[in-house]
C-alpha cells in the first residue's frame, strides 16, 4: 500500500483593510512582519502554516495614503468572502488607521463590511486610529482598547462603551486586539506571530527588521506620560529643553524661576497656562521618563538611576513610578529592559 505524503498546511488568511488617506506604515509595518513570518514558516516550519495576505478596500482601484504613496489593493471588500475559494476562513482581520479615518467611519458600507468580516475572523485587530472603525462597527463595545495617544480622549468621548486605555502599546481583549500609533502595529504583529509560530520565529523576524522583540503590550507609548504641550513663549520652551537635559539638577520652582528670569509665582501661573501642568508635576514627569529609558537601556542600579534622574532617593522614585505607571522601578525593568549586549 502506497503511503500518502502529508498535505502541506494551509496558510493563515490575513485581510488588511485600507482606505483613502490610510497611514502607509499602518499597512506596510504589519504586512512586512507577516510576510517575513510566512517566509520563515515555509523555510523552517514544514508543518506550520504561514500567512497569505490580502489588502482590501472599498474599491479595487488605486488609493493614496496620507503620505502621498499610491497603493493598489488586492481586492474590493465586497469580494472578500468569509471562505475563500480554497475553503479557508479569515484568520486575522487587520484594520489600518490614518488621516482618512474621519471620512472612513462615515462610510456606512465600509463599516458594515468590517462588521461582517469580523464575525467570521478568528482574530480582529486594528492599528492606530483603525480602532475608530472597529468602534464604529460596535466591535469594541465593553472591551479594552487603545489607539494613538493623541486620539485616545477622542475615542473615549465618541464611543463611551469602549474602555479606552491611553498608555499601552497594544491591548488584547479576547480575540480583539488594538494597537497604538504607527510602528506599534509592528509590535502587535510580532506578538501575533509569536502566538502562531513561537518566540524563535518572532525573534528572527524582529532581527531581520531591526526591531526589538518585542515591546510588551502594556509598555507605555512613547512619551505617553509627557502629555503636555510645548510652550509658545521662547523662555518657557528653553526651560522645558533645559529640564529634559538636566533632570538631576535643582528643578525647584525658585530655581526654575531664576533661570527663566521670572518670579516663582509668575512662573507657576504661566507654566500652567502655557504647558497645562504645574512646574513640579512637569519635572516629575520628565524625571520618570528619563528613569524609564535608563531602566530599559542600562545596567545601572535602581539607586544610581534614581540619583541620575533627580530623585532624592530610590524610594522617592519608587513612589513616583507606582503613582504614574502603576508599577515599581524593579518590576518595570524586569518587564521592559532591552537586552544589553
Amino acid at each position: 500500500m502506497t503511503s500518502l505524503a502529508p498535505r502541506a498546511p494551509r496558510a493563515r488568511r490575513m485581510v488588511i483593510v485600507v482606505f483613502d488617506g490610510v497611514q502607509s506604515l499602518d499597512l506596510t509595518g504589519p504586512m512586512e512582519v507577516f510576510a517575513g513570518a510566512d517566509r520563515y514558516a515555509r523555510a523552517r516550519l514544514a508543518r506550520s502554516p504561514g500567512y497569505d495576505i490580502t489588502i482590501a478596500a472599498m474599491h479595487a482601484g488605486a488609493l493614496v495614503t496620507s503620505g502621498g504613496l499610491t497603493i493598489v489593493p488586492d481586492a474590493a471588500l465586497a469580494d472578500v468572502a468569509d471562505l475563500d475559494d480554497r475553503g479557508r476562513p479569515i484568520d486575522t482581520l487587520v484594520v489600518a488607521g490614518g488621516d482618512g479615518i474621519n471620512a472612513a467611519i462615515e462610510d456606512r458600507v465600509l463599516v458594515d463590511h468590517i462588521r461582517a468580516l469580523a464575525r467570521s475572523a478568528r482574530r480582529v485587530t486594528s492599528v492606530c486610529s483603525g480602532a475608530f472603525l472597529l468602534a464604529e462597527a460596535g466591535l469594541l463595545d465593553g472591551r479594552r482598547a487603545t489607539t494613538h495617544w493623541s486620539r485616545c480622549a477622542e475615542l473615549a468621548d465618541r464611543y463611551p462603551a469602549v474602555q479606552v486605555e491611553p498608555d499601552p502599546i497594544f491591548t488584547r481583549d479576547g480575540n480583539v486586539l488594538t494597537s497604538a500609533g504607527v510602528t506599534a502595529g509592528m509590535d502587535l504583529a510580532l506578538a501575533l506571530v509569536e502566538d502562531d509560530l513561537g518566540r524563535e520565529a518572532a525573534l528572527t523576524i524582529a532581527r531581520f527588521l531591526v526591531l526589538f522583540l518585542h515591546r510588551p503590550g502594556d509598555q507605555a507609548q512613547f512619551s505617553s506620560h509627557l502629555r503636555v504641550q510645548l510652550a509658545d513663549r521662547d523662555e518657557l520652551r528653553a526651560l522645558q529643553q533645559w529640564i529634559a537635559e538636566h533632570p538631576d539638577a535643582d528643578c525647584s520652582v525658585d530655581a526654575l524661576a531664576e533661570r527663566a528670569a521670572m518670579s516663582a509665582r509668575h512662573l507657576a501661573r504661566t507654566f500652567v497656562d502655557q504647558i497645562g501642568t504645574t512646574p513640579a508635576r512637569y519635572v516629575e514627569q520628565v524625571r520618570i521618563e528619563s528613569a524609564r529609558r535608563r531602566l530599559e537601556e542600562s545596567t545601572d542600579s535602581v539607586e544610581r538611576v534614581a540619583a541620575s534622574c533627580g530623585f532624592a532617593t530610590a524610594e522617592t522614585m519608587r513612589r513616583s513610578f507606582v503613582r504614574a505607571l502603576g508599577v515599581a522601578p524593579t518590576e518595570y525593568r524586569r518587564r521592559f529592559r532591552t537586552a544589553i549586549a
